[in-house]
């Protein structure tokens, strides 16, 4: 499983970023995704995540209203756009692919995963 995170900086507060995970698996479309963060010191936490099919999409309660999560089948990638970002939401964030049924936040349920890409935020 080859998963590729993109599309991190350095932004300043109230600013934009999209973030990219390209599978280099065909069988993309039988995993649901996920995006997950870990800031300095702190667990590894579920950011949001979406079906196999992109029907179905799950946010954490601090990033409601400013991120959304997508994906595009044909291009085997899921994408995370972060609008009105926060120092809070510096951290390494990870794109990951979990091959339950049903979409989980669960980390423990996510399979396989990217490398992380860097996301910071300055106030």
């Amino acid at each position: 499983v080859q998963l590729q995170a993109s599309g991190g900086g350095l932004v300043q507060a109230g600013g934009s970023l999209r973030l990219s995970c390209a599978d280099s698996r065909r069988s993309f479309t039988g995993y649901s995704m996920g995006w997950f963060r870990q800031a300095p010191g702190k667990e590894r936490e579920f950011v949001a995540g979406i079906s196999r099919s992109g029907g179905n999409t799950a946010y954490a309660d601090s990033v409601k209203g400013r991120f959304t999560i997508s994906r595009d089948n044909a291009k085997n990638t899921v994408y995370l756009q972060m609008n009105s970002l926060e120092p809070e939401d510096t951290a390494v964030y990870y794109c990951a692919a979990s091959t339950r049924v049903l979409l989980t936040t669960t980390r423990s349920l996510y399979n396989y995963w990217g490398q992380g890409t860097l996301v910071t935020v300055s106030s």
